[in-house]
């Protein structure tokens, strides 16, 4: 086994958590007192993972001190607002050996990366009843067998992969493949492991609830850090809550509005009714 290394994706906007993400990259949103990527960045640091890559795209300039201040190999993902994230790992494939394949905005409440495996795997955790996550089925040695969208009562994929050093030799051509084809640009590299799953031998790691935190919504953070419900720090929450004389938490159900694939706003309920409220010009209105 080769030195291990890690590879963060950090390129994209996250459009589900607008309107924070439009004044700043997920990834450097401060949860519980700690930026996100640092915390990670540091638990791979803990873990002996001396070299890691941050692959970075939307508002990049923002993730230019992390070079200084812990030495990570900062990358550019040119293509991240046409392609998925496969265009990420395309970017940062010559790094890709035994890899610790992450996302730069979960949190993890202890540290994953302590672990050794000589198998290829994608961390899992279990969801009861209906769920329109990736669900997994494995055989008896806990290989992945089938991933489904969508399922009830199932392991579904969440939080880091781990790539071994066969499994990247195996694994960048398919992506290189992929990343020439113009049909295959709103492919995760998820997907594309799907594509050859019978041919890439992908395991799953089981962890407990809890362990792995993911907040596709401003609504999921204020159940995991409180001080988010009415003191998130955006100018844009702030600035409604202002205009309609509430607080931030009564701001529910927030969403992104697009205009020819481009996020322009948010709509969100407050008070029985559902607004919109539009980045640039400031303005606000009752949907509808």
């Amino acid at each position: 086994m080769s030195e291990r290394n890690a590879i963060i994706m950090a390129a994209g906007m996250s459009t589900r958590f607008v309107p924070l993400s439009v004044e700043m990259p997920k990834a450097l949103i401060r949860v519980r007192g700690e930026v996100l990527i640092e915390r990670q960045i540091k638990q791979l640091k803990a873990a002996g993972i001396s070299e890691i890559v941050v692959v970075t795209g939307y508002l990049k300039e923002q993730f230019d001190y992390l070079s200084k201040h812990y030495g990570v190999i900062l990358i550019e993902n040119p293509v991240y607002q046409v392609r998925n994230n496969h265009s990420t790992l395309f970017a940062a494939k010559k790094y890709l050996r035994d890899t610790f394949i992450c996302s730069g905005d979960n949190y993890f409440t202890k540290n994953v990366f302590m672990e050794k495996s000589s198998l290829a795997y994608y961390a899992a955790v279990y969801e009861d009843g209906d769920t329109d996550e990736w669900c997994l089925t494995t055989d008896e040695e806990g290989k992945i067998q089938d991933v489904v969208i969508g399922g009830r009562d199932s392991w579904v994929m969440k939080g880091h992969a781990y790539f071994t050093a066969g499994f990247s030799e195996k694994f960048i051509p398919f992506l290189e493949k992929a990343y020439r084809d113009p049909r295959c640009a709103n492919q995760f590299w998820e997907e594309i492991y799907m594509d050859h799953i019978y041919e890439l031998e992908l395991y799953v790691h089981r962890y407990e609830n809890r362990i792995i935190e993911e907040f596709d919504s401003i609504e999921e953070l204020r159940v995991f850090d409180e001080i988010y419900k009415d003191q998130s720090g955006s100018r844009i929450l702030r600035r409604i809550s202002q205009m309609l004389e509430c607080k931030e938490s009564e701001l529910k159900e927030i969403r992104p509005v697009k205009e020819q694939g481009k996020v322009i706003g948010c709509s969100f309920w407050c008070r029985m009714h559902r607004y919109i409220y539009h980045f640039e010009t400031g303005l606000l209105k009752i949907e509808g």
